[in-house]
């Protein structure tokens, strides 16, 4: 890992992937700050790139890749003077290390800061349930960070996982209103097949998260773990709850 910046380096933030996660994360990095004034807040240089084609749609074999938009944009990050590169966003994970073999600063990786926050909320943490895409959950990228930290990974059930979708989609990137007991719904499942904990394996599902307030601590933000990842690799110290 290399060194944390000092005051006024800034890190970088690979956004737009959806715009509205990298706006909630944003508010988050804030939120998790201990800072008493505008000096003491994390520098960070934003890439707002919604342009980047869909990582599920060529996941699942439709449409073009956004290999080359996504390392192209960590390596202008680095050019414009950031020291690492945080990436809200889960399904971009897939490529994270064709993205750090383009570069000399760090990129972190959102899944694998997902899975340690969910051990860390929740104690003797055994079978870690889903919610995420159907790019991220074929790529198996949870799946494999999982087994290197010893968890086991609970998926939904097919119907479920379509709505899942549909929730993603059809809801939150399509700016409609998402009924509570939706959200509700699907965690209650993976927990009624063994779950322990949840985590939210798609930034929009984040986005819906802090909108409605939900307060379970078993329920487990990759939103919330990357811009907790950020401040900390910032040297900035977090906010005590």
């Amino acid at each position: 890992m290399s060194e944390v910046p000092v005051h006024g380096e800034p890190g970088g933030v690979l956004g737009g992937l959806g715009p509205a996660a990298t706006v909630h994360y944003l508010r988050r990095v804030v939120e998790m700050t201990d800072a008493e004034r505008d000096q003491d807040h994390v520098e960070l240089l934003v890439w707002q790139r919604g342009s980047v084609p869909d990582r599920t749609a060529f996941l699942r074999g439709e449409g073009e890749s956004p290999e080359d938009a996504l390392v192209a944009h960590v390596v202008d990050l680095e050019r414009a003077g950031a020291t690492f590169v945080a990436i809200p966003c889960n399904t971009a994970v897939v490529w994270v290390e064709q993205m750090r073999a383009a570069v000399d600063i760090e990129v972190l990786d959102t899944v694998d800061e997902t899975v340690a926050e969910a051990i860390r909320l929740v104690p003797g943490l055994r079978r870690l349930g889903l919610l995420a895409t159907d790019g991220t959950i074929s790529a198996g990228t949870y799946a494999r960070s999982a087994e290197r930290a010893g968890v086991e990974l609970v998926l939904p059930d097919d119907d479920v996982q379509r709505e899942v979708m549909s929730v993603i989609y059809d809801g939150v990137k399509a700016g409609r209103p998402v009924p509570r007991e939706r959200f509700d719904a699907l965690v209650a499942h993976l927990k009624d097949k063994g779950a322990q904990g949840v985590a939210l394996g798609c930034t929009e599902l984040s986005v819906l998260h802090g909108e409605q307030g939900v307060d379970d601590p078993t329920v487990v933000d990759s939103i919330d773990s990357a811009a907790r990842a950020t401040v900390l690799r910032s040297g900035r110290p977090l906010r005590r709850s």
